[in-house]
């Protein structure tokens, strides 16, 4: 007797030779979501994509805005499930900022090295590797050669990568406005904190500008900085104006 082939078995058949050729299974796409409609609803998939390159930076080459970024980042990987990879040259992270931005310093595995090119080095090894919730690398500089080797880096393995840009002096903030490989990038700034009908200091907020999203639109937010969980939260836009002693100020935008 002949045995007939369904065409349907053959194409599967086919579909997984070639996936075994190209070394890997086709994965899905996978998003962390902020859980704010109005964020998650600018980013193609609904949310920050897994398996892609994002990154962020201060608003400014002060420490300030750079705090503000780092808190956003730890954020983020808080939220993510698994060991977090950090890997740096500085250290001069402060452990209870991050917990308190929900990353707890039990999670995170750090790696400091002297060179940026180690840190980098790093970076694109903690991505290869898998398994690992989200792999951060602060780094100054990030040329299309080395942002395009930890995308694919992150799309083989899934892990999400979040290069935190830290700079020393104002001219290297320039190198920000260079094309990359990175699927978002981010600017954080401090905002004023949020206003209480009491005495007291209220929780920060922050200006959220994506100035770049592939296949997305361009936002900025006025932002609550991450509560003990990563979780954000949003608030009204906010304006810049003149008081009347002629020194800036912000305020809730009409």
């Amino acid at each position: 007797m002949r045995t007939h082939v369904r065409p349907s078995g053959v194409i599967d058949e086919l579909r997984e030779r070639i996936a075994k050729l190209e070394g890997s299974a086709v994965r899905k796409a996978e998003f962390l979501q902020f859980g704010i409609p109005e964020i998650d609803g600018k980013l193609p998939g609904g949310g920050l994509a897994f398996g892609a390159l994002h990154e962020f930076a201060g608003g400014g080459a002060g420490t300030v805005d750079g705090a503000a970024a780092a808190l956003m980042v730890a954020g983020i990987a808080a939220r993510t499930k698994g060991k977090i990879l950090w890997c740096l040259s500085r250290p001069d992270l402060f452990a209870p900022a991050i917990s308190q931005a929900g990353l707890h310093p039990d999670r995170v595995i750090f790696v400091e090295a002297d060179k940026e090119e180690d840190v980098l080095a790093s970076f694109e090894e903690g991505l290869a590797f898998g398994g690992l919730g989200a792999v951060i690398g602060e780094i100054v500089r990030l040329p299309m050669t080395t942002s395009r080797r930890l995308q694919l880096a992150a799309e083989k393995s899934g892990t999400m990568g979040l290069a935190l840009r830290r700079w020393r002096r104002q001219t290297e903030a320039n190198d920000y406005g260079q094309p990359t490989a990175s699927v978002t990038r981010w600017r954080i700034s401090q905002l004023p904190s949020e206003d209480l009908p009491v005495g007291g200091v209220g929780r920060p907020r922050w200006l959220a500008e994506l100035m770049r999203s592939r296949a997305g639109e361009c936002a900025e937010f006025c932002v609550g900085a991450c509560d003990a969980k990563g979780r954000l939260s949003l608030f009204p836009p906010m304006a810049y104006g003149q008081d009347q002693e002629g020194r800036g100020r912000w305020h809730a935008a009409s």
